[in-house]
């Protein structure tokens, strides 16, 4: 540690008396001109190391503080976003279609003039995503608090989409698990477990067709998160590309120093 203060003031040292020669051979050797130069080299050197310390402060906790702020912010626009009517069902880049193994049922449903049924049901599954997304912000806050410190740099330093990459992977199970009911709930309360039963039993009600099973609370748990992740990353790139999405001190700061 002494070492490297030693050497630290000596680069100093030197780069002052470079920056003062220099000064003083272009300034036909007046004295008032060298110390001008030896001021300017000074306050060059010290520039550069306040510049260093705040880095270095910034790296160590304003940066995971601000990745955890992106992503507050970022899953608070998003549930806002999604968690609304028509927040899943008229956003052809989240939509929740029916599960593919029903396209049978929705064939066979079609050839006696009930596919609109399918079509019911089909909305049905999107509302119960939107209804259900609000009810995930306490645990997506929650979640966010268990970033450590040692993943923050890595994030900071990756791609636009990276602390939504690294909150995917880690929360996804936990989120999941706790999102089942809700979801589950959701589906009864928009009335798609009854849509679901009507359309199935007209289809068991036909003659030869295969069985067709599907769990609606899995699927919708699953396709809802996906969507939550989708706009999750875009918030998340926005937050870095633009100053005016950077709605808190902090994320000015640690996105405006990056």
């Amino acid at each position: 540690m002494k070492l490297r203060r030693f050497n630290s003031k000596m680069f100093k040292c030197i780069f002052i008396i470079c920056i003062t020669v220099i000064g003083l051979s272009c300034s036909s050797g007046k004295v008032t001109a060298g110390n001008s130069w030896f001021d300017k080299a000074k306050d060059l050197v010290d520039g550069m190391e306040k510049s260093d310390s705040g880095q270095s402060a910034l790296s160590v906790g304003n940066i995971a503080a601000g990745l955890k702020d992106a992503l507050r912010v970022g899953s608070e626009t998003v549930v806002t976003q999604l968690g609304k009517p028509d927040g899943f069902n008229a956003d052809p880049a989240i939509h929740i279609p029916l599960p593919k193994n029903f396209k049978t049922v929705r064939d066979t449903l079609s050839k006696i003039g009930m596919s609109s049924m399918l079509d019911d049901l089909e909305l049905r599954l999107n509302r119960a995503a939107e209804v259900a997304t609000p009810k995930a912000k306490a645990l997506f806050l929650q979640s966010i608090k268990e970033m450590t410190l040692d993943d923050a740099m890595g994030i900071y330093k990756g791609p636009d989409d990276a602390a939504t990459k690294y909150f995917q992977s880690k929360m996804s199970q936990p989120l999941t698990e706790t999102m089942h009911p809700i979801v589950e709930t959701s589906l009864s309360q928009v009335g798609a477990v009854q849509s679901y039963d009507n359309v199935m039993g007209k289809y068991r009600s036909l003659p030869f067709v295969p069985d067709v099973k599907a769990d609606l609370t899995n699927y919708v748990t699953e396709k809802g998160m996906d969507g939550i992740f989708h706009y999750l990353a875009l918030e998340e790139a926005a937050i870095r590309q633009n100053p005016a999405k950077r709605t808190t001190d902090l994320l000015k700061s640690v996105f405006g120093a990056q």
